[in-house]
């Protein structure tokens, strides 16, 4: 492999540029309300390809995979759990052929709907199936596990120890945070973004950060805060297109591939080391972002 890590990568270069939103280019290909999108990357590896290559083309240093839903309790939901490691590996191995060897791949890992606190399910199963997916997304060619979305913080130790023990791999996490009516940035759970980066330093990930929930403008503020406590912790952003509104029955994301551009320099000075995107943002939006982080290099 020709890649360096991506912290020694950052620690020589940095800023990198992530992909964009996976849900949002599914939907955009004909994924149906109610289909499982993990199973795609069987039923449709053509699509799930493209939505690859097209963020490979768009300028992108690293992809995602299509597995944020991927853990078996996510995928009992429409009775393929049977296929867990198939479609994990698969994942991995679409994203892997769209990167080449000049990009990385990120495999990603969302929560999965279970809740440790109401006694859903115990520690040890989550971390069994946290395991069996960063094992097979290990398997399929990925350069780092990025646990995603996440405002659960025992939830997300889980994760991060899994990738740490059952896989070579680094290791990201972020969570998505909300602002109170205070103005402050918390998680459902009530965890601050310096926290939320505590704990998962302390479980061991390479790079912290935050992902959907928020545009580039609250983002910047979200990074201000982690950065201001920790001061060498690689930080990774994938943010929305702006706020959604919600209008004849979709969601329409308010920031422009020119709104992200001009805010991404912003948010680099801020402390963001990786900037992406998530819901709402397409090629187009990370293409502007790439061109805007290279120009202020």
């Amino acid at each position: 492999m020709s890649r360096p890590t991506i912290v020694s990568a950052l620690a020589a270069g940095g800023p990198l540029v992530s992909d964009g939103a996976w849900g949002t280019m599914l939907q955009s290909s004909g994924l149906e309300p109610g289909q499982c999108p993990e199973l795609w990357n069987i039923d449709h590896p053509d699509r799930v390809y493209r939505i690859a290559a097209q963020y490979a083309a768009a300028g992108a240093d690293m992809l995602e995979t299509n597995s944020f839903g991927g853990t078996r309790f996510k995928l009992q939901h429409y009775g393929v759990e049977q296929h867990c490691t198939e479609i994990n590996e698969t994942a991995a191995r679409l994203s892997r052929t769209a990167a080449g060897e000049q990009r990385w791949v990120l495999g990603s890992v969302g929560p999965t709907g279970k809740m440790l606190l109401l006694g859903d399910v115990t520690p040890e199963q989550l971390y069994d199936a946290f395991a069996e997916q960063v094992m097979a997304l290990y398997h399929g060619g990925c350069d780092a596990i990025c646990v995603e979305t996440m405002s659960d913080i025992e939830e997300a130790r889980l994760a991060v120890r899994a990738a740490r023990e059952r896989t070579p791999l680094e290791v990201i996490a972020t969570f998505t945070f909300e602002q109170t009516v205070h103005g402050e940035y918390r998680t459902m759970m009530g965890t601050s973004p310096s926290e939320a980066a505590a704990a998962m330093i302390d479980a061991g990930a390479d790079i912290v950060g935050t992902n959907c929930g928020n545009g580039f403008a609250r983002m910047i503020d979200i990074v201000h805060q982690i950065r201001a406590a920790f001061g060498e912790i690689p930080i990774l952003v994938h943010a929305n297109a702006g706020l959604p509104v919600h209008r004849d029955g979709a969601d329409y994301y308010s920031d422009t591939p020119q709104i992200m551009a001009e805010l991404a320099p912003q948010l680099v000075s801020a402390g963001a080391s990786i900037v992406g995107g998530c819901c709402g943002t397409g090629p187009q939006h990370i293409k502007a972002i790439s061109d805007a982080i290279r120009t202020a290099r």
